[in-house]
């Protein structure tokens, strides 16, 4: 099957542009994006996402303001060109690759519209490839990057209009493709006991960004890591063209948690970024804000990612944070809003957790009980 983007030289296999190089349902092509207010008092977070093999595209904006995540969600079939980056009333605009986004969430179908405009203020961060397998399946096989920025525009909650103003509200983007699960669950035989740590921590000072990430099984053993030290440049257009040389990476990462009893969340943490040759970096973060990752489809058992819900469907959620239970599985993937600090830097950022099954150095002994 042709479609436009087939008249480009862009081409990785034989095969046409709309045809996936597997198979395998479980191929996705994703963006994500997070914008917060550098007082912690306001959150939003939008994602879409492709998944060929199930004809399905999903989408969703989730906003925290006043104590209150309202979500709205929308899942559509796919469509053929790539290009169509839009599902009913959520429309995103790549209006200068690796540079400049525009988000548009039109009136109507819940509490929540925007008009925001991303611009990047750090090159596009290519993370070390996912691949994670058991029994010989690869149950996540992907590439991800990410990027740092500034967001300007609207959002509308209710009758309540937020101004994002230059340089008052940061974010990070990120962008990952590849094979992980999603969708509904699969028949076949039982698979393991589910066992995911993971945590991803991309922070901004006012002169550079840092990036954490790790994966661990529940031994603590590492599977995956990644550390970033890039420079953060004063508008997108002072960002180098392909490769910033003055990024510096490394797998070399340590991290400190320290969780809230009962609960799988943390009170407060300490990452370590540490390059080959020089001094680690010792980041301190306490959080801020939290956002329920189930307001984009994370853990989502209506509107989880790839889910079939027909040619178009439409819908909005809407809770107070402070009534959640903690432990419930929906509840356990968030963001943290985190005030930062690393040496006489102070910074923002973000502090991912989703901690599911055993972790030993944790003290997590089963699927879903909380800390000591």
């Amino acid at each position: 099957m042709l479609s436009d983007l087939d008249d480009f030289p862009i081409h990785q296999t034989p095969e046409p542009i709309a045809h996936p190089s597997t198979a395998d349902r479980n191929f996705y092509d994703r963006y994500f994006f997070n914008g917060f207010s550098r007082d912690g008092e306001f959150f939003f977070a939008a994602a879409m996402g492709l998944y060929p093999n199930r004809r399905v595209m999903d989408c969703a904006f989730s906003v925290v303001h006043r104590g209150e995540q309202y979500s709205l969600h929308v899942s559509r079939l796919a469509p053929t060109e790539r290009t169509e980056t839009q599902a009913g009333p959520v429309t995103l605009e790549v209006l200068e690759p690796m540079r400049r986004f525009r988000l548009t969430v039109s009136p109507g179908d819940s509490d929540l519209s925007c008009e925001l405009v991303f611009d990047a203020r750090t090159a596009a961060l290519e993370e070390p490839r996912f691949n994670l397998q058991h029994q010989g399946r690869a149950l996540m096989d992907s590439t991800r990057f990410a990027q740092f920025g500034d967001w300007t525009g609207w959002v509308r909650v209710g009758s309540e209009t937020i101004d994002v103003q230059p340089n008052q509200v940061p974010g990070v983007r990120d962008r990952s493709w590849g094979v992980r699960q999603v969708g509904e669950r699969e028949g076949g035989a039982p698979g393991a006991e589910p066992q995911y740590f993971w945590l991803w921590a991309p922070i901004q000072f006012d002169d550079i960004c840092t990036h954490f990430g790790v994966n661990e099984y529940a031994t603590g053993q590492t599977w995956h890591s990644n550390g970033v030290i890039a420079p953060r440049y004063p508008t997108t257009d002072a960002i180098p063209k392909g490769i910033d040389p003055d990024v510096v990476r490394t797998p070399d990462v340590a991290h400190r948690i320290h969780w809230q009893p009962g609960t799988r969340r943390a009170t407060s943490a300490e990452i370590e970024i540490a390059p080959f040759g020089q001094a680690p970096l010792q980041i301190s973060l306490q959080p801020l804000l939290t956002f329920q990752m189930l307001g984009i489809g994370y853990l989502n058992p209506e509107w989880g990612h790839g889910m079939w819900k027909g040619d178009l469907a439409v819908g909005a959620t809407r809770w107070k944070l402070d009534e959640l239970d903690l432990l419930d599985p929906r509840h356990i993937h968030i963001q943290h809003v985190c005030r930062a600090r690393m040496g006489d830097r102070e910074g923002i950022g973000v502090l991912e957790q989703l901690v599911i099954g055993p972790h030993n150095p944790s003290g997590f002994k089963s699927l879903f009980d909380g800390a000591r």
